[in-house]
């Protein structure tokens, strides 16, 4: 799924049946970075936010707990796909 069209979704707070590989797609278009994570674990990092996003793959799903953080976040920081307005 494009990183647009899974913002919107999730921010819209539909967080169920989401990829794991989509999510990391969003965060990467968000501007974060992975800095760690071992086994089904990845922790990314961005510069304009404080908190740590650690996310575990779930047979190949990401658990909802983890999108409704990213979300959170995305409302919290007012992030942005990088190259959109």
């Amino acid at each position: 799924m494009k990183p647009d069209r899974l913002l919107a979704r999730i921010t819209r707070g539909d967080v169920g049946n989401v990829g794991f590989g989509d999510l990391v797609h969003l965060l990467e278009a968000l501007g974060f970075r992975q800095v760690g994570g071992r086994g089904s674990h990845r922790v990314f990092t961005h510069p304009a936010v404080v908190e740590l996003v650690n996310l575990q793959d779930d047979t190949g799903q990401a658990k909802m707990y983890q999108v409704r953080q990213v979300a959170g976040l995305i409302r919290r920081y007012d992030l942005r796909v990088e190259g959109r307005p």
